[in-house]
């Protein structure tokens, strides 16, 4: 059954979608440090001494790869965008389950081994970047089977996956807002970052799942049965 939005879910949508596009703005604002690469920079602080080889590939296909597949991601988990151009969802389904699958899943693991904030981050990235293949693999295939519900709770959990980064981006900009940084902020954040979205999304599915199978009012019976 499928429930219409309320005012809240779509004010909430509404600002989520803005939140990916201002962070978005951010990281392609940032791509001046990255190409060529800054070592004063933030985020590439500390790397110099293995930012060579395989790694240096890695950071350059994530850095480019990741900001894509999160603006695709927002148009294909538009339910209007999706009614509106059938064919160009699919198409554009393909190209993320690509781009997820051969580009930002790879380079994000071979990114983990180097994790800067130390090896209990780096297990917390893997596993994020295996979810996030895992996810979108999934997905793909109940559409194949056109298990289209399947599809859509799969393709949203890749999509929470993906915008990981953004709530690392949050942490890491209020964390430095306050000047406060703990030793285990950032190899909590690795793993939080990806778990609290999720889990927040799987409850909020089991709670319409049981919702949807309430048994009707009984006024609502009797207003069936009078037709």
């Amino acid at each position: 059954m499928n429930r219409r939005r309320t005012i809240p879910e779509r004010v909430l949508t509404v600002l989520a979608g803005a939140l990916v596009l201002r962070a978005l703005a951010g990281i392609l604002g940032n791509y001046g440090d990255y190409f060529p690469p800054s070592f004063a920079s933030a985020f590439l602080h500390g790397r110099e001494a293995y930012f060579h080889g395989w790694y240096q590939w890695a950071f350059h296909v994530h850095i480019v790869s990741g900001p894509l597949v999160l603006a695709v991601g927002l148009f294909l988990v538009s339910d209007p965008a999706r009614r509106l151009s059938p064919r160009w969802h699919r198409r554009l389904g393909w190209f993320q389950v690509g781009c997820v699958l051969l580009l930002t899943t790879p380079s994000g693991l071979w990114m983990a081994t180097r994790a800067a904030a130390g090896p209990v981050a780096g297990v917390g990235l893997a596993t994020l970047a295996v979810a996030t293949a895992g996810s979108i693999a999934l997905g793909a295939m109940a559409a194949v089977q056109r298990r289209f519900a399947a599809h859509r709770r799969w393709m949203w959990r890749c999509y929470l996956l993906l915008c990981s980064t953004i709530v690392l981006r949050l942490v890491g900009g209020l964390a430095t807002a306050l000047e406060w940084s703990p030793p285990w902020l950032d190899p909590l954040t690795s793993w939080a970052c990806w778990l609290v979205p999720l889990a927040a999304f799987e409850c909020r599915e089991r709670w319409r799942r049981r919702e949807n199978d309430l048994p009707p009012s009984r006024g609502k019976t009797d207003r069936e049965a009078a037709r």
